[in-house]
């Protein structure tokens, strides 16, 4: 207990921040910090803090899983009364009062769990004689990933696109726990610093019990602490490596990243590395479809190579954003069938029946959202696990990348990448990419298709500053008026540009 308190001292304040100076953040005193790192367990506590704070609904909990991003990308529609008071970011009103707010928390959240993370980075090379086996890289290795990882979103959501132009300003790239301002670095600088800190956490990550043969990828059990005898340590810190950022989860950020940076080599390198190692298993159609509630997977867990763990998903998600009826997020049925081709190649698309249900609205129906539904309240550890997590990187994007990415030296095989997914997902017709132009086509609406839903699909239409496809077949041409947020009011005048 007396840990967990010390861990509030230090996050809470960085939760609390004032508006007036986003990066203006004061170390806590060196006694407190000189407590929690005494020991191996407060490092874990520091580590697991910051996956906790991700999880709220500012960040991964909600908004950039499920929330603004998703609006942008024309994913829902919503009824006039705005009860969600989203109404003016899906027209990118960014002048809006209601998307400042959560513009700026977003901001604000990332950067609260960068300086978290540098936290953890200033006081473990000095304190390496406290970490049993491998704990000492595993820890930084994820407190690395984690600050490449928040800061490759806010590039991604507040700076340009490397396509359009990888010389611009955009935000700080913050590596150390200080009170002074870090100046702004350009698009490029971001990228590099963000491949830098990825690529020395994947070399730590080696060590990662989740390449060991043993580690099986599977649905949770209450077992699963006992079930890995080669670790030298039986708790859920080394057991439970699927929500957190594991070596294959690095790789995949790795392809992520090298794919927007427009490094299609490395990126195809790092997505054939997780395809080859052969770990993450595709969904069983039985799995999916499943009646029992206890053993139905909408969410296509096994595939997950990294996932946010949030408690409080059923609630926010299906009492609050996701109801079964027009009064929040939902979709015109027309619309939905549209998305998933379901009159063409998409008849037998598992992810349309599963995800989406039908609903009587006056003479029309609608499409709700079923996605995240959870389908019993009841005990079973292993049916209610997989319905508490928001997917951060999927098998099938690495799979979407490793297309992309070997499409110039050979077409087939990329094709035969794209197959492998759609055939999962019960498609059984080939997808014709027989020119770049539909090969970016067929990938844009794979992504609507499978990442539904999970905030991806914004990003990839900004990579490729392609227009975005709207509702009822309009289209919205690619503008960087929508694709790039403005920087928070103050770190415009607190930044040092």
């Amino acid at each position: 207990m007396k840990k967990t308190n010390l861990l509030f001292i230090i996050l809470l304040p960085l939760v609390m921040l004032s508006c007036s100076k986003w990066l203006d953040i004061q170390p806590e005193s060196e006694i407190d910090r000189s407590v929690l790192f005494s020991t191996e367990d407060g490092f874990k506590e520091a580590l697991i803090g910051i996956y906790t704070r991700c999880a709220k609904d500012d960040l991964y909990g909600k908004e950039l899983t499920i929330g603004t991003p998703e609006v942008l990308a024309q994913n829902y529609a919503m009824t006039s009364n705005d009860a969600l008071r989203y109404q003016q970011t899906l027209l990118f009103k960014y002048t809006d009062g209601n998307f400042i707010t959560r513009k700026d928390n977003i901001w604000k959240g990332l950067y609260n769990g960068i300086v978290n993370a540098n936290l953890i980075l200033a006081e473990i090379d000095g304190r390496k004689q406290l970490f049993r086996a491998n704990n000492y890289a595993l820890i930084k290795g994820e407190a690395l990933a984690l600050r490449a990882y928040l800061h490759f979103d806010a590039l991604r959501l507040f700076g340009p696109a490397p396509a359009v132009n990888a010389k611009a300003e955009a935000i700080p790239y913050v590596t150390s726990y200080s009170n002074k301002t870090t100046k702004l670095s350009t698009v490029s600088q971001v990228l590099d610093s963000v491949v830098r800190d990825l690529e020395q956490a994947k070399e730590l990550l080696t060590v990662d019990p989740i390449r060991l043969k043993s580690y099986i990828i599977g649905y949770p059990t209450v077992d699963d602490t006992l079930k890995n005898s080669e670790l030298h340590d039986k708790s859920l810190f080394l057991q439970n490596r699927r929500h957190r950022l594991n070596y294959y989860a690095v790789c995949g950020l790795l392809a992520r990243t090298y794919l927007y940076s427009g490094d299609k080599a490395k990126a195809l390198a790092n997505a054939r590395e997780v395809i080859d190692a052969n770990k993450f298993p595709w969904t069983n159609a039985t799995d999916f479809l499943a009646v029992d509630a206890n053993k139905k997977d909408r969410i296509l867990y096994k595939e997950l190579l990294f996932a946010w763990y949030i408690p409080a998903m059923n609630n926010t998600y299906n009492n609050e954003w996701f109801l079964e009826s027009n009064s929040a997020m939902y979709l015109d049925q027309d619309e939905a069938q549209a998305i998933y081709e379901v009159a063409g190649a998409g008849g037998g698309d598992m992810r349309y029946t599963q995800w989406f249900g039908s609903v009587s609205v006056g003479n029309s129906y609608i499409s709700t959202i079923l996605k995240y539904r959870r389908n019993t309240l009841g005990d079973s550890f292993a049916a209610n696990l997989h319905y508490l997590v928001a997917p951060a990187i999927r098998l099938s994007e690495i799979y979407y990348i490793a297309a992309e990415c070997s499409y110039q030296s050979g077409p087939a095989q990329a094709a035969a990448y794209l197959d492998q997914v759609r055939e999962h997902r019960g498609i059984g017709q080939k997808v014709d990419i027989s020119t770049a132009a539909k090969l970016r086509s067929e990938l844009l609406k794979e992504y609507r298709k499978e990442m539904y839903a999970e905030g991806q699909l914004f990003y990839a239409y900004k990579r490729l500053n392609a227009p975005i496809t709207g509702q009822q077949g309009t289209s919205i041409p690619a503008s960087q008026q929508i694709y790039v947020w403005p920087l928070p009011d103050d770190e415009i005048i607190y930044g040092q540009r």
